[in-house]
């Protein structure tokens, strides 16, 4: 069976445990999660989930059929990768000296989306806010340099802009 990635883009309403019922929807049935965020939208009584889960064409359809029977949901929107824009936030710290800052700073030149927010004599803190693959590429990419710590916010993610948008 072939795998497929989903997004879930989850409106939930804004209080205690919501978060933690969620969650246990994919452990109980074992569905696992590969990138969760949680957010407050422009309504501070609503949140939306992000969550990027993968499994077979069935596991995805289960998924979405929990999701709308929670209580504390209020939508659920499914998108493919190629159906939304997604970025997400990464702060990197990495080790540097005078063999290989220069390597570092053709990394971040190179990658257009990737900028130094701090730095002392010994360690660089980069920042990125790109598409999951870009981020998965700059660890990549300093995996030979020293990286100390790594925070990333998991993925976020809206459907791409049309011209039959729904309006609120």
């Amino acid at each position: 069976m072939k795998m497929k990635t989903r997004i879930y883009s989850v409106l939930v309403e804004n209080r205690s445990g919501v978060l933690c019922k969620v969650a246990g929807l994919f452990s109980r049935r074992c569905f696992n999660i590969d990138s969760l965020a949680v957010g407050e939208t422009d309504d501070p009584a609503v949140s939306c989930m992000t969550i990027v889960s993968s499994g077979d064409e069935r596991t995805i359809e289960q998924i979405e059929k929990q999701l709308n029977k929670k209580l504390d949901v209020i939508k659920v929107k499914t998108f493919s990768e190629q159906q939304c824009i997604t970025r997400e936030l990464m702060l990197i710290k990495v080790k540097y000296n005078k063999n290989n800052r220069r390597e570092i700073l053709e990394v971040c030149e190179s990658m257009n989306s990737v900028e130094i927010v701090d730095m002392s004599k010994h360690f660089m803190m980069l920042q990125i806010c790109d598409a999951p693959e870009r981020v998965r590429s700059l660890i990549t990419l300093l995996q030979t340099i020293s990286i100390v710590e790594v925070a990333r916010t998991g993925t976020l993610a809206l459907s791409k802009c049309g011209e039959n948008d729904e309006t609120k």
